[in-house]
């Protein structure tokens, strides 16, 4: 049982981490886990495993370690993705037609329902998935019709925020933008960014202290 409501964000995103490695722990064979060898494979302190996993109950057994199956378990169920989630993707470019091609998002229960564009020639035409790709006038019709919890974004910044507002006013209260800009919403509505040129930034950071450190 959750202990605390106050969660950084910073924990909910190792969270995914942790699941992920116990999920090719399990694969190869692994029945149990220690904080150690967790905070190990997710290049982590143990003390922020245990951190982490403290805010939401006790887990574990103290100098056995984690079940490794029983652990995923609980941390699916405090991420809720032990249920699947309807997502509608507006923008059917390379990057929208990749997200509809992307094997894991099923298999995690993020289905992918619908999508949406505004090129007259694209509407209509078959998506991967053989998802048919829907007018964006469609979009409150078609949260409704399929029950859409999820609206994930992949257009050019210059209609980002048209889109944002469709879902917000579809009753879509959670938004995953690809686009390059920072859409506004009501505080009703959560918002993740995903900013590949961030991520680009800091990785050309990285390497380049690396490459000074060594010059030392």
């Amino acid at each position: 049982m959750q202990k605390s409501t106050h969660i950084p964000k910073a924990t909910i995103t190792r969270l995914s981490l942790y699941y992920r490695q116990l999920e090719l722990m399990e694969f190869d064979g692994y029945r149990t886990v220690s904080s150690d060898k967790l905070a190990w494979l997710c290049q982590v302190n143990p003390a922020q495993v245990r951190k982490d996993l403290g805010y939401f109950g006790e887990f574990g057994v103290r100098g056995v370690g984690y079940d490794v199956k029983e652990l995923q378990e609980q941390i699916k169920r405090i991420l809720a993705i032990n249920r699947e989630w309807n997502l509608g993707i507006v923008g059917i470019g390379k990057l929208g037609s990749a997200l509809l091609q992307h094997r894991n998002l099923q298999v995690r229960g993020f289905n992918c329902v619908a999508a949406f564009d505004n090129d007259p020639e694209k509407i209509g035409e078959t998506a991967p998935l053989g998802i048919r790709i829907r007018d964006i006038e469609e979009l409150k019709t078609a949260v409704k019709e399929l029950n859409i919890e999820i609206g994930v974004i992949t257009t050019p910044a210059s209609a980002a925020q048209y889109v944002a507002d469709l879902f917000v006013e579809a009753d879509v209260n959670a938004i995953l933008n690809f686009s390059p800009t920072r859409i506004q919403v009501p505080d009703c509505c959560m918002v993740e960014n995903i900013d590949f040129t961030v991520r680009l930034d800091i990785l050309a950071y990285k390497v380049r202290n690396e490459i000074y450190a060594k010059a030392i």
